[in-house]
């Protein structure tokens, strides 16, 4: 629902009240997240999360690659959206 909406903020809210509250937190999860960033051109939000999924050991897969060079393509960011494709 807030990727549709755009409301990328609300996305990186929620995904931090449900590590709070102990829900696990899963690549589609974060992918929703992703998505709703990048449906905003918020690149930099993106890429926070993308670490933050390294961090704690959940799988990157294509949907979170494309979302995220998708997110960095609309803020003009093409040189961290090259750094995915090398």
């Amino acid at each position: 629902a807030c990727e549709k909406g755009g409301q990328w903020d609300q996305a990186s809210r929620l995904l931090v009240e449900m590590a709070f509250v102990r829900v696990e937190l899963n690549t589609i999860k974060y992918n929703a997240a992703v998505s709703a960033c990048e449906k905003c051109g918020k690149w930099d939000q993106a890429l926070k999360i993308l670490v933050e999924m390294a961090f704690v050991r959940v799988e990157l897969n294509t949907i979170t690659y494309s979302a995220a060079i998708s997110a960095c393509e609309k803020g003009g960011q093409w040189d961290q959206a090259l750094r995915f494709l090398v």
